[in-house]
């Protein structure tokens, strides 16, 4: 499938890199709605995108608990295909025994203690690609574990590349899935998410949703911290394990997400 490019003279149109995009009618008035799964008609056009700008490198230069909350109702961008994030997970520096960062530096961290905004992927279990963002300002680790996506364009590659899933709710509810589904792997490690093919994009029409906050879920070290954030309500985050489902019910914390930081002009 080809993409048309945009002849020039249209200023009302103009968008920043990547140079491919696509056209995406919402039909639930643009909004993300937690308790019900939102419906997308999808169009393979010329430049327009369902999202706003792309989120500027002073997003990330942030503690990556900030950076995780605030990723929640953005948009990934990977190639044809896109996702609104609907759940993190923050991995801090120090003493969180948990993050890879926790090594110190070494040839893989080394992107985890780099400028922030730049993507960290690793492998896992020998078969799946787990897509990190880095936050905090240069020289402090932090990053974020991008654990589920509510996919919006792109369906059809993302249903060949994860056949096993049988539903949309299931082709990118878990990190390893939305990597398979959006053809993310150690290509993009260290790749910058503020310009080219792989970025995040401010959501177009800001939503105001509750944001449900648990432990981590499959790691053994610090596995009480309270670091996953979700939107909660929603039918494309992963499935929580009846244990921390238990842990979590009673005394659940939930917040309001409110608008997103207001964006900066992207960083030359």
């Amino acid at each position: 499938m080809q993409i048309r490019r945009r002849t020039p003279g249209d200023p009302s149109r103009r968008l920043e890199p990547p140079q491919q995009f696509f056209q995406i009618s919402h039909h639930a008035g643009g909004q993300i709605q937690p308790s019900k799964q939102s419906h997308f008609a999808i169009n393979i056009v010329t430049v327009q995108h369902p999202a706003g700008r792309i989120l500027p490198r002073s997003f990330y230069a942030r503690p990556a608990i900030e950076v995780a909350r605030g990723l929640l109702g953005t948009v990934l961008v990977h190639g044809h295909t896109a996702g609104i994030i609907v759940e993190t997970e923050a991995y801090l520096g120090g003493d969180d025994l948990a993050s890879h960062s926790a090594a110190g530096i070494t040839a893989r961290t080394r992107v985890i203690f780099g400028p922030p905004g730049h993507a960290y992927v690793y492998f896992i279990y020998g078969m799946y690609e787990c897509l990190n963002l880095v936050a905090e300002p240069e020289g402090s680790a932090g990053c974020v574990l991008i654990r589920a996506l509510e996919p919006l364009a792109g369906l059809d590659e993302m249903r060949r590349r994860r056949p096993a899933a049988r539903k949309p709710e299931q082709l990118a509810n878990g990190p390893g899935k939305l990597t398979l589904a959006m053809a993310i792997t150690r290509a993009q490690n260290g790749a910058d998410v503020t310009r080219g093919p792989l970025v995040v994009r401010a959501p177009r029409t800001p939503a105001s949703f509750e944001i449900a906050v648990t432990p981590r879920i499959g790691i053994t070290k610090c596995a009480d911290l309270p670091l996953r954030f979700l939107i909660a309500g929603n039918r494309f985050v992963s499935p929580t394990p009846k244990t921390i489902h238990a842990v979590t019910m009673e005394g659940h914390v939930r917040l309001d997400a409110g608008p997103p930081p207001p964006l900066q002009p992207p960083d030359p």
